[in-house]
């Protein structure tokens, strides 16, 4: 049991590193492409990134399907409409490796540096909602249309001070494959990784 548990650790770090590869392709594709308009609607960029990830040949390499705004069922009475109840969640990419299936999950916000309402949003329907277990095995992306991603990162941190959550700041982490890649601490659920998008040299 211990080794069946090591196993799906290993394939479940590979397949996190792989949907993190998908992702950031996507954004260096979009930026290459200059679709994403900085007026658009965060539904609208995941969108668009989501496009680029199903086009990725590597997406069909390592067999991993994605959709957006995908429903994450909890357990609620069956009733008519309950469907509609279900919490939903921008990206989610599943793979099965061996015998085992693998999800990994994408929440993206709207930022703006000089925007705090953007900044508490993205707290509030983001951070919160992982430490809440509302959402499990992801990471947030920022997409951030105005401003700079490190002064953008101050402003949460700010308001997280504010809220006397110092201890879940933002601190800026090394990532071979992305620069604006931050991590914070939450004592429900450990290491939350945060992904910086950074459209407005677009």
């Amino acid at each position: 049991m211990a080794l069946d548990n090591e196993i799906y650790q290993t394939f479940k770090s590979a397949f996190e590193n792989r949907c993190f590869k998908l992702l950031i392709q996507a954004y260096q594709t979009s930026l290459t492409s200059k679709v994403i308009q900085l007026d658009w609607d965060e539904n609208d960029i995941s969108s668009e990134l989501h496009e680029y990830i199903k086009l990725n040949p590597l997406r069909s390499k390592w067999k991993v399907s994605s959709n957006v705004e995908a429903h994450l069922p909890t357990d609620i009475p069956k009733i008519k409409g309950f469907s509609a109840t279900f919490p939903r969640i921008d990206f989610r990419l599943t793979s099965f490796i061996s015998t085992f299936e693998y999800e990994y999950f994408f929440e993206a916000k709207n930022l703006k540096e000089k925007d705090s309402a953007l900044k508490r949003r993205y707290i509030e329907t983001g951070i919160n909602n992982f430490i809440s277990g509302k959402y499990k095995d992801g990471s947030i992306v920022g997409y951030l249309v105005e401003g700079a991603p490190s002064k953008t990162v101050v402003g949460i941190n700010k308001l997280l001070n504010k809220d006397s959550r110092n201890t879940e700041s933002l601190s800026l982490k090394p990532n071979a494959l992305h620069g604006d890649y931050y991590e914070s601490e939450h004592i429900a659920v450990g290491t939350l990784k945060h992904f910086i998008l950074n459209f407005t040299s677009n």
